[in-house]
């Protein structure tokens, strides 16, 4: 009988050991209904049960990070998944330099501004690297971690924009054409610091385009930081920019300074808290509306005493 009892509460999810002890209180012949109020009264708790109740362990990231969490933090509030989010299209020359101080090209900044794309959720990232930069380094222009490329290009991620030698000269196709191209037609978005100044002359839709899409970032100790305001601060934020389904924020209204004494009425700008559930007229429309309804009170009180 014991040991029934024992594998009936096991099988509901609770300890073997709180078993036996409120079997030792209650006696071996107790009833099942006695045995799982004294459970109850303990405070033990079914392990599944337990395990639901474990809060899981959030960590709060700062916007910018290139911690896996913060992407899912991003994927949270904005309810957005791969489809919803932009094609991602970038500037390997200038992410290489600017994260080697403009002295080295440091595929590492690359690897880093891609890595960061990634955790937040986006699967089409296109870097273009012009084709010379698979050569060995050279004094006039090194090279870090050039192996980096290899391993993007494995990955249909690191895109080679050509490059020939002619007569002993190297003869290189423009790449910011490439960049501005794909992600103008991808709709994307391009991740550099420069403006594109000449393609913007070239082409009107491509100047709208490089203004509204263009996302600048830094580096902060090897760490990929874009903007939380890529077009200023009164723009999107930075979950919007890169979102094809942008959220709008909710309105928030400021306080009336003048609270109750204000004059303004339903030509006040800001928030009445006490007017919520009431038509926000003017005072002088509010004081017309008070003292017509006595006279029309008064009328009517005069005509029923006339009527016979």
């Amino acid at each position: 009988v014991c040991q029934n009892k024992m594998d009936f509460f096991c099988k509901l999810g609770y300890g073997k050991q709180d078993i036996c002890k409120v079997l030792e209180n209650l006696g071996q012949e107790a009833l099942e209904d006695d045995v799982l109020k004294e459970l109850i009264r303990m405070g033990s708790k079914p392990q599944a049960l337990e395990r639901q109740a474990q809060p899981s362990q959030l960590k709060l990231v700062a916007r910018g990070s290139c911690s896996p969490t913060a992407g899912l933090k991003w994927l949270g509030e904005d309810g957005s998944s791969s489809d919803s989010l932009r094609p991602i299209v970038i500037d390997g020359s200038n992410v290489a330099m600017s994260h080697g101080n403009k002295e080295v090209f440091s595929c590492w900044g690359i690897q880093l501004a891609v890595d960061w794309f990634r955790e937040r959720g986006h699967t089409y990232i296109k870097v273009f690297v012009p084709l010379w930069r698979k050569e060995p380094p050279r004094l006039d222009s090194p090279i870090a971690d050039q192996h980096i490329l290899e391993e993007l290009e494995k990955q249909s991620v690191l895109v080679y924009t050509p490059s020939r030698k002619v007569k002993g000269k190297r003869v290189v196709c423009y790449d910011d054409r490439y960049i501005v191209k794909v992600a103008y037609e991808k709709d994307g978005v391009i991740v550099s610091n420069d403006h594109y100044r000449d393609l913007q002359n070239e082409n009107p839709e491509w100047k709208w385009f490089i203004e509204q899409r263009l996302l600048m970032y830094s580096f902060v100790s090897n760490r990929f930081m874009p903007p939380d305001d890529p077009l200023g601060r009164h723009g999107p934020t930075l979950s919007n920019f890169l979102s094809k389904k942008p959220v709008l924020p909710e309105k928030k209204w400021q306080l009336c300074p003048y609270g109750k004494k204000c004059t303004y009425g339903n030509k006040c700008k800001f928030y009445h808290p006490e007017r919520q559930h009431q038509a926000q007229l003017s005072v002088a429309d509010e004081l017309r509306a008070k003292t017509k309804v006595p006279l029309a009170l008064g009328s009517e009180e005069q005509r029923c005493q006339c009527s016979p």
